[in-house]
């Protein structure tokens, strides 16, 4: 009898939509996966489904639980998306999405925002996320303007201009985390990766950067190929360097920026995804982007899970989990590399 062996596609997608049923399902009132798919097909036109659920439950997943568990998946995927990219572009694995101080801007704006006092209307609930995606913008344009000499832009020169510019955006930040006890708690939940907004708004508002910059991503896969080559043999090539470097920056770090402004700062998704994704199904951008994208949002929504069940009532920020969960698997595979033996 023939292994059966399920496409890498079909797999994570698999694994994806048994995340998005459990993230739905778990919470502080747990509701049946079977009741949550009946109430799903009884949204839809036509369909006939015996309604023998209360109808607080359909308040509950419709109008609580799936807006966040959409924007954690399309969160993990923006950040596993672009930090594939980013590793292409530094041809480094160890390259992550806040490389060159996304996050420090955005948390930055953020923390800037949380220091005033804002009205609780439209305006004043949006205050901080807008400040965040402004924040990244600007630190991505600082950063992009400081690395850029003539028509080229320099990589190394890229990096290091991204850590002191997110250095500088870091010291601002305690700062004004030092001057602003009552909104201490508020920051920092945010810093560990922890939405201010709840419902389809904010899914709404964060959808068109990552669906723009994510279907961009996934067209360079030949072109993050090319460039593992080096600049120089990537022009040969007939690849234009410079152009498809902004290309790349521009769509993974306003990606990241967008998934930042509305989610919080959550680390490891965007560097261990793409890591692992090379390591099982090989370094073909053409099929590492898509793959890590998948992977990014069933990692992360198994991560929110975690983060809700572990101490529950209490929901820990989903960058915590993260953090205690990714710093030592990736410490793992990187013993791994450094003992593996080639005969």
């Amino acid at each position: 009898m023939k292994n059966i062996r399920l496409s890498p596609y079909l797999l994570n997608g698999l694994l994806l939509a048994l995340a998005l049923l459990a993230s739905v399902a778990i919470g502080a009132v747990y509701i049946a996966p079977g009741t949550v798919l009946r109430i799903f097909l009884a949204q839809v036109p036509g369909m006939e489904v015996g309604a023998n659920w209360p109808e607080t439950a359909v308040t509950i997943i419709m109008q609580v639980r799936l807006p966040h568990t959409v924007l954690v998946a399309l969160t993990g995927a923006a950040l596993a998306g672009s930090g594939a990219a980013y590793q292409g572009l530094f041809r480094n694995p160890l390259a992550d999405p806040y490389l060159i101080g996304v996050a420090s801007g955005a948390g930055l704006g953020a923390v800037i925002a949380m220091s005033r006092s804002w009205p609780t209307t439209w305006l004043g609930l949006y205050a901080v996320p807008v400040a965040a995606f402004l924040g990244a913008v600007i630190t991505i344009i600082i950063v992009y303007n400081l690395a850029k000499t003539g028509a080229t832009l320099q990589t190394t020169t890229l990096i290091l201009a991204g850590v002191a510019v997110s250095s500088f955006a870091t010291a601002l930040t305690s700062f004004l985390m030092l001057r602003s006890n009552a909104e201490l708690r508020r920051a920092l939940g945010w810093l560990l990766g922890g939405s201010l907004l709840s419902g389809w708004t904010p899914v709404l508002a964060m959808l068109p950067y990552v669906t723009v910059g994510l279907l961009l991503l996934l067209t360079m896969g030949y072109a993050l190929n090319v460039l593992q080559f080096g600049d120089d043999q990537a022009q040969q090539m007939g690849l234009n360097v410079e152009r498809t470097k902004r290309l790349l920056l521009i769509a993974a770090s306003l990606t990241t920026a967008a998934a930042v402004a509305f989610s919080g700062i959550i680390g490891f998704i965007g560097l261990i995804v793409p890591h692992v994704v090379r390591l099982i199904w090989g370094p073909d951008y053409r099929h590492l982007t898509p793959l890590s994208i998948f992977g990014g949002a069933t990692l992360l929504l198994l991560a929110d899970i975690l983060a809700r069940v572990a101490l529950a009532p209490q929901v820990l920020p989903v960058g915590v989990v993260t953090a205690l969960a990714g710093a030592p698997f990736f410490l793992w595979i990187l013993y791994r590399a450094k003992t593996k033996v080639t005969w």
